[in-house]
């Protein structure tokens, strides 16, 4: 990673790096930000399932409803906007739950953590390095793997990220989602995301959602948008083919050598030995 690129593209908030997409004037301004009741939140680390589980949830409602940018994108005039709107807010957001504006949890909203396996994260983000030129440059996959084991990468830490959210996943206004589960067994997933957001959604229903929902539907659906840069679900970019990847599990068998993934296993169980995600299996 050219330092003069990390420069220009980067910068640091409360010790976590941020592209310059989100201004620090937005970003002081969040622990103000005005919440309703009804907001719901999709949250994740980068790379973790964001676009294809909003796509989802939009097809859940009958009323309007709008997927708003992610609040940390942009510059103050972004939080003016999402306070015009008239509809039920839909939004996303990479923030790990210390950042989090307090409204949203003084007044409860409902809240959804996508996580994935980090391992096919860190290899999907790689990608997204070297494809996105709202992002430093980086070399390699192993300058970029070292990046990510050490959290200087945008959004900082995974392991932080994940640890500040597990935290509070006993709280009834929050759900925890696995990738993997929705590769698995998207109509179990859809169900109980219906159920967390008392919405009354037949098993008929939810098959058709799940069929115009596989990834690569939304892959197809993603791509043919125009892309408008002022609207996004992702703080990173606006150009859509660069959402959606392969959306494979395992992926990272492809990246990993033996020795950096021995490193990694054991960065792993030292920063997640009380974590519940230690049970999951990271292979």
């Amino acid at each position: 990673m050219s330092s003069s690129g990390e420069a220009e593209l980067l910068h640091t908030f409360k010790g976590i790096p941020f592209t310059t997409r989100s201004s620090p004037e937005l970003l002081k301004s969040l622990d103000t930000f005005d919440a309703r009741e009804d907001d719901v939140l999709l949250v994740s680390y980068p790379k973790s399932g964001t676009h294809w589980l909003a796509g989802v949830i939009t097809k859940l409602y009958d009323a309007q409803v709008t997927v708003t940018s992610p609040i940390e994108l942009g510059d103050i005039s972004q939080l003016e906007e999402l306070n015009k709107l008239s509809s039920k807010r839909i939004i996303p957001t990479h923030l790990d739950y210390n950042m989090l504006p307090p409204n949203f949890k003084n007044k409860k909203c409902k809240m959804i953590y996508i996580s994935r396996n980090p391992k096919d994260t860190a290899v999907s983000m790689f990608h997204y390095y070297r494809d996105n030129p709202n992002l430093p440059t980086v070399d390699s996959w192993t300058a970029f793997f070292d990046l990510f084991l050490k959290g200087n990468v945008v959004c900082g830490s995974w392991f932080d990220h994940f640890l500040s959210w597990e935290e509070h996943e006993d709280e009834k206004n929050i759900l925890f989602l696995f990738y993997e589960d929705m590769k698995k067994d998207l109509p179990k997933v859809v169900k109980e995301i219906t159920l967390f957001l008392n919405l009354n959604v037949s098993d008929a229903d939810i098959q058709d959602i799940c069929k115009k929902s596989s990834f690569s539907e939304m892959k197809n659906d993603t791509e043919k948008e125009n892309s408008d840069p002022s609207h996004t679900v992702c703080a990173l970019t606006s150009n859509r083919k660069l959402i959606f990847r392969k959306g494979t599990i395992g992926d990272w068998k492809n990246y990993f050598t033996p020795k950096q993934n021995i490193r990694f296993q054991e960065i792993f169980n030292e920063k997640m030995k009380l974590s519940k995600m230690k049970s999951k299996n990271t292979s």
